[in-house]
């Protein structure tokens, strides 16, 4: 079994030796509160309701009890903070990955430990996602919490931790939270005594297919598992989709379109950028590595088109159940590549690479009377491949040039998208026959936990196919590098104003 800890919902899938989905079923989590513009904020309670709901769903779509899964692993949302007391209970709300109110105790960190010290340590400068930084502000805003605080989780592994009771995280979730060395896949007792974080507080970091954890008496009551079920460590939704996706040895990257888009390639060796516009992370493959680059507001992006500017569609989706992102692609096939000179900026939670500024603001630039909404949800579609292609581009200044680049996610599905991500990246790009992404690959881990396979490699060549390649729209390659490079002008031209707008 694979469970995926996601932002927007819990999913569960049963993989069968073969490496094919035999039942898959989700439960939605509440929408992310945010108190403020740039906060996010969930009940790490809630992702264990829906974990339990998603899990007994799988079971009876397969028609099986718990005795028939022999193994389970976790991905999940990176970066977000579950404190707890000496008696595991949650403290307050769960700040997310994408929550942007630490710039401040960023600035403080860099100053208080140096921005290339922080990197030397970590192998990636501190960012408002990570975190350390989260820690920190509340420390200083929730100094009452604080004080009664005793464990930290990320969210996948608060949800291990009911389960089976056991405080546990992957290498590559670790990775994420800014108190990590990298290099040595160990936990920094440098930077942790920098920024004052008791070493206790952090769980043990096992590698991805190794076995953390057994499931709980109590966890076997709430979720139809079997007590004793080995739980292997995992990963974060990134190395775990990456997993799922076969990106498991240099030479091949992946795009990936969630509520944050992520482009991700595998390496032998820890490769910082020097500038830290990327992160460098542990794998959930052992003895390996990864870099990524992450836009904040990818499928959000699309999303906040959907809910406020695709009222027909929402509405066509309740009368005849086509769905919403369908109909909105099918509009946005109507207008032309380039939007006719339409660009969109997805900055609508800041942004992370290759700018780091959590002060970034979206908005469309080029907009003129002539412009329809066909338009303005194409140049959205396009926008957010813009910001993946900064990533590769990153990459290929770092000597990364992969062979190909495997899209899954939202980003995948139908012509339209995966089309304009093929022109805009001019590389060879393919969808793998598997759409589960992180939940595929944590079953994976899972299975090499149980024994099934000697390694995750093996795992993946026995399990992961690629379904189709996916074409270029014809003639369109050089009107996107003219795109792209007027895209890149607009962050350096707007900077200065960014900050007046907040």
């Amino acid at each position: 079994m694979g469970i995926d800890i996601g932002t927007g919902g819990t999913r569960a899938i049963l993989v069968d030796a073969q490496g094919k989905v035999v039942a898959a079923a989700s439960s939605e989590h509440e929408a992310v509160a945010m108190p403020q513009p740039l906060w996010a904020e969930q009940h790490p309670q809630d992702w264990w309701r829906a974990t339990q709901e998603a899990v007994r769903a799988a079971l009876a779509e397969a028609g099986v009890d718990g005795s028939a899964v022999t193994a389970v692993g976790f991905s999940g949302q990176m970066h977000g903070v579950a404190l707890l007391d000496k008696q595991g209970e949650v403290l307050t709300p769960a700040l997310l990955w994408c929550d942007q109110r630490t710039a401040p105790q960023v600035e403080q960190i860099h100053q208080q430990v140096g921005r290339e010290q922080v990197i030397a340590a970590t192998a990636n400068p501190m960012l408002t996602g990570f975190s350390a930084p989260k820690l920190v502000w509340l420390r200083q805003h929730r100094a009452e919490l604080y004080a009664r605080a005793a464990h930290f989780l990320l969210p996948k592994d608060y949800v291990r931790y009911r389960l089976t009771g056991e405080l546990a995280t992957d290498v590559s979730d670790a990775s994420g939270t800014g108190l990590f060395d990298v290099a040595k896949r160990r936990w920094s007792e440098a930077m942790c005594k920098a920024l004052e974080i008791p070493m206790a507080w952090l769980p043990r970091a096992g590698e991805g297919p190794e076995v953390v954890a057994r499931v709980s008496a109590e966890g076997a009551r709430a979720t139809g598992l079997l007590q004793g079920t080995p739980v292997v460590a995992g990963g974060g939704d990134q190395a775990a989709g990456a997993v799922g996706n076969g990106i498991v040895r240099p030479g091949i990257a992946s795009a990936t379109v969630g509520t944050s888009g992520v482009v991700f390639a595998a390496t032998g060796s820890p490769q910082a950028d020097p500038q830290g516009r990327i992160h460098t992370f542990c794998h959930a493959v052992p003895g390996q590595w990864h870099m990524m680059g992450v836009t904040l507001a990818a499928g959000l992006s699309f999303r906040w088109v959907r809910d406020e500017l695709g009222v027909a569609e929402r509405m066509e989706e309740k009368s005849s159940g086509q769905d919403a992102y369908d109909l909105l692609t099918r509009l946005a096939a109507q207008a032309p590549a380039g939007s006719q000179g339409l660009i969109f900026l997805p900055y609508l939670m800041g942004e992370r690479t290759p700018h780091l500024d959590a002060q970034a603001r979206g908005g469309w630039i080029g907009l003129t009377a002539s412009h329809k909404r066909a338009h303005l949800v194409r140049s959205v579609l396009e926008g957010v491949a813009y910001s993946l292609r900064d990533s590769l581009t990153i990459f290929r200044d770092l000597g990364i040039t992969p062979t190909e680049i495997r899209l899954s996610g939202g980003g995948a599905k139908g012509e339209v998208w995966p089309r304009i991500q093929a022109s805009i990246y001019q590389a060879p790009c393919v969808r793998v026959a598997n759409v589960e992404g992180a939940a595929y690959g944590a079953a994976l881990l899972a299975q090499v936990g149980s024994g099934l396979f000697p390694s995750v490699e093996e795992a993946c060549a026995a399990c992961v196919q690629v379904q189709d390649r996916v074409p270029a729209e014809t003639g369109t390659a050089e009107l996107y590098n003219q795109g792209y490079a007027v895209y890149r002008e607009l962050y350096p031209a707007l900077r200065r104003i960014y900050p007046q707008l907040s």
